[in-house]
């Protein structure tokens, strides 16, 4: 059976993985009825991703269309999880494009097209959502060609197809379709097609010695370890003896258990696999992501995988406050180390290094990427400790240098001057500034990666939730001055005991508070954000004193503000060098790194 070997690639909301579902469930991949035909997103298993609405692993999947197996590669589109693209082009041979027929290409538009085609890798593009009514599809087109000017790394890539779609409706046409061929039923045929017709089958190198680079690993009860890539040469077949290593040698020697390819959702054994397919085998225990696989009479090393170096890193440790192993089952420092090790096997642009009192120092790509791992921990019954993510920074020629990152903000044009003026207090420098049809403007900016710290929570305040951003590496820059605290100080809790409305009311005398009545506090805990820039200590447990003219339930007559609940990455966002996060299974709470008021007094001496 002939193999097509394609990634979908795009920014994040552009619609991959509605389209991967459209191919999936048009190419009669499951029955009528089954439960996979009812769902959107089918590619999103899991947990977070649906709860995030966004694709955080790279997946494939494989259909069947005019007796040829097309292997589907479904990627992420947010920038922190560039690393799972960066690994998986890998493994094919052309990618579809997909680009927002409104938004036009996007920071992560530029990062996956230009790693694609730096690969050699053959693109479809695909205009998306073309049923909106604010679409610019000719303006799209033109961005598009100019993008691929500037990313080509040869004349030929200058000339790419260009199809249009509305995915969540599985729909498609190979010209611009008119308002009347809109409404008219149609599907996904001009995409398969095109992908028969552009993207190239893979080599076939199968009279040669196997050879195969680990893009992925899975793991299981029944199996154990899966390594996952695409054979590049020979076969893959059972009772094989192979090596395994890198550039740098050849470590050890195993034997292939069984070999599996996928279809649809499900993974199937096979006797054997030809070059060009994409499988899963096992069997090899000690393997790693990046590894090669090969003959063991002829092991030859593939090149290493290429992955963008971390640009943030944020200490972890167990839990310290007096509310520990309340919440949560894995408590010990040995525990977190545990499953920080195991999520190093999988996760690529993760580091880890150690740090001071019982820290782990984790390493990644952006906040996202960091608080995903964060939350699975957490849910997972963790309790530990978060510290502020700080910028990776590097010593360039004697000169230290930081990331700085190209920033583009789509807001409504009444309040460009307010995030103008926002993004300048960080380092932003303004590079460009487009007024688009529907009141609203597109503004690009350069600014240190520092500077996005905590960014996004006050654009959206300052917009009134209109304003919407997106980040993407540029550059490492000789670090420049330091950037104004952006934060006033915080109310926090002088005793240990429950909160109660008269407390909170005091507190709301003062700034903006975080809890709710009945909630447990505890010494040098933080409760809410003072008007001012000063740290505040307050005691939200005291009750009014009775006398005999008050009734006990006078407190309840006591009209307070609702607090300013934070979720997980505003938590992060909002943290100083001199406090941490508490993470819990069940709670969330922002805490100074020293409890005691005198102890806090002596340290800042």
């Amino acid at each position: 059976m002939s193999i097509r070997n394609i990634a979908v690639i795009a920014h994040v909301d552009h619609g991959k993985t509605t389209l991967v579902d459209g191919l999936l469930k048009q190419s009669n991949t499951f029955r009528d009825n089954e439960a996979a035909m009812d769902q959107v997103l089918i590619m999103d298993s899991n947990d977070q991703e649906r709860e995030r609405g966004i694709t955080i692993l790279a997946k494939n999947t494989a259909v069947t269309y005019k007796g040829v197996k097309i292997n589907i590669i479904d990627t992420p589109g947010h920038a922190d999880f560039g690393g799972e693209v960066e690994r998986t082009l890998t493994m094919t041979d052309g990618a579809l494009l997909i680009i927002d027929a409104k938004e036009g290409p996007m920071p992560q538009t530029k990062f996956v097209l230009k790693k694609a085609l730096e690969l050699g890798l053959r693109p479809i593009v695909v205009i998306n959502k073309i049923d909106k009514s604010d679409a610019q599809i000719e303006k799209v087109i033109k961005d598009t060609s100019d993008l691929f000017l500037e990313l080509a790394t040869d004349e030929s890539q200058l000339d790419f197809p260009i199809y249009y779609a509305i995915g969540r409706d599985g729909k498609s046409w190979a010209q611009v379709p008119t308002s009347e061929q809109l409404s008219v039923s149609t599907d996904l045929t001009p995409i398969f097609d095109a992908i028969l017709e552009h993207i190239p089958a893979p080599k076939d190198a199968s009279d040669e010695p196997f050879q195969m680079l680990v893009t992925a690993l899975d793991w299981d009860n029944f199996q154990g370890k899966y390594a996952i890539g695409k054979v590049t040469r020979g076969v893959a077949k059972m009772g094989l003896n192979v090596a395994i290593g890198t550039p740098d040698g050849f470590r050890e020697v195993a034997k292939i258990d069984r070999v599996y390819a996928t279809h649809g959702l499900k993974r199937t054994q096979i006797e054997q696999a030809k070059s060009g397919e994409i499988v899963a085998i096992t069997g090899i225990k000690n393997c790693r992501i990046g590894d090669t696989i090969a003959d063991v009479q002829n092991p030859e090393a593939l090149p290493a995988l290429q992955i963008a170096e971390p640009t943030l890193k944020m200490a972890i440790s167990a839990n310290t406050s007096p509310f520990v192993g309340k919440e949560g089952t894995q408590l010990t420092s040995q525990k977190i180390y545990e499953r920080i090790i195991k999520e190093l096997e999988v996760n690529v642009s993760l580091k880890m290094t150690p740090g001071e009192n019982n820290e782990y120092i984790l390493w990644g790509r952006g906040e996202l990427h960091l608080s995903v791992f964060i939350e699975t921990l957490r849910r997972e019954g963790f309790e530990l400790q978060v510290g502020k993510p700080q910028v990776i920074t590097k010593n360039i020629d004697g000169v230290i240098q930081e990331p700085i990152e190209e920033l583009t903000v789509d807001v409504k044009s009444d309040y460009t001057n307010a995030v103008t003026g926002e993004i300048g207090k960080r380092k932003g420098i303004m590079m460009s500034q487009t007024e688009n049809e529907d009141g609203t403007s597109r503004i690009l900016f350069e600014i240190p990666t520092r500077g996005l710290l905590g960014l996004r929570n006050v654009l959206l305040t300052l917009s009134r939730g209109t304003a919407t951003m997106n980040s993407s590496f540029l550059r490492f820059a000789p670090v420049s001055s330091a950037i104004a605290k952006m934060r006033n100080g915080v109310l926090i809790a002088s005793e240990t005991g429950k909160a109660v409305s008269y407390g909170l009311n005091n507190a709301q005398q003062r700034g903006i508070t975080f809890i709710n009545p009945q909630t447990q506090v505890y010494e040098g805990m933080i409760v809410g954000l003072h008007s001012r820039e000063n740290d505040l200590e307050i005691n939200v447990t005291k009750e009014k004193k009775q006398t005999n003219v008050r009734s006990s339930g006078a407190d309840d007559a006591i009209s307070l503000t609702p607090p300013t609940v934070f979720s997980l990455e505003q938590s992060i966002d909002f943290l100083e060098d001199d406090e941490l996060l508490e993470v819990t299974p069940k709670s969330l709470r922002l805490r100074k790194r020293i409890l005691n008021n005198s102890q806090r007094a002596k340290a800042s001496r």
